[in-house]
């Protein structure tokens, strides 16, 4: 019985992203929490967060964590393009932490790429698609090629490898047990 219950919320999880996937969402940003992440007050919802798609900006430090080179400046750079502004979120889909996952646009640019673009975050392979694949690797080329943002590093670590060193240290495996 367990069992049976157990799959239909894991059936009704998954319809319910299915079916906010390919919707817009408009609102204002009211908060920031890093580079990769926002909160949008929006008339529905009324308190959405948002993970960015397709980009992984470096990690902030957080309580006693330090976080990585440019995790701050990539926060601050998200800010000054969406903080208090009215934005367009087209949602791509629902992260495993039931965060919004969405390409953000502020009149018609796309902030993710834009992120990428200033070398404030990578293009996140694992969990991009056409046509997002193409433009967020050639705006990372770019950045890379002009040595903007956390490209001037000569040995950025990405903000994956950053996290999985931390769980390691922590005596952690991937999935986060002992």
């Amino acid at each position: 019985m367990r069992i049976v219950c157990l799959a239909i919320l894991v059936q009704v999880a998954l319809l319910a992203s299915v079916a906010q996937a390919g919707r817009t969402v408009v609102g204002v940003v009211r908060g920031v929490y890093d580079g990769d992440t926002i909160l949008m007050a929006t008339r529905e919802d009324s308190r959405l967060k948002v993970r960015l798609y397709g980009i992984d900006a470096p990690e902030t430090g957080k309580r006693n964590k330090p976080g990585q080179p440019y995790g701050d400046s990539s926060r601050r750079m998200l800010m000054y393009k969406v903080m208090g502004r009215r934005v367009v979120a087209e949602i791509m889909d629902t992260d495993r932490y039931g965060r919004t996952v969405a390409v953000i646009r502020v009149d018609g640019r796309d902030v993710n790429r834009e992120m990428v673009e200033g070398g404030m975050a990578w293009a996140y392979l694992r969990y991009l698609e056409e046509p997002y694949e193409s433009l967020y690797c050639e705006s990372e080329a770019t950045a890379r090629a002009r040595n903007r943002g956390l490209w001037r590093d000569p040995h950025p670590v990405p903000p994956w490898e950053f996290r999985d060193r931390g769980l390691k240290m922590n005596g952690k495996n991937h999935s986060g047990t002992r």
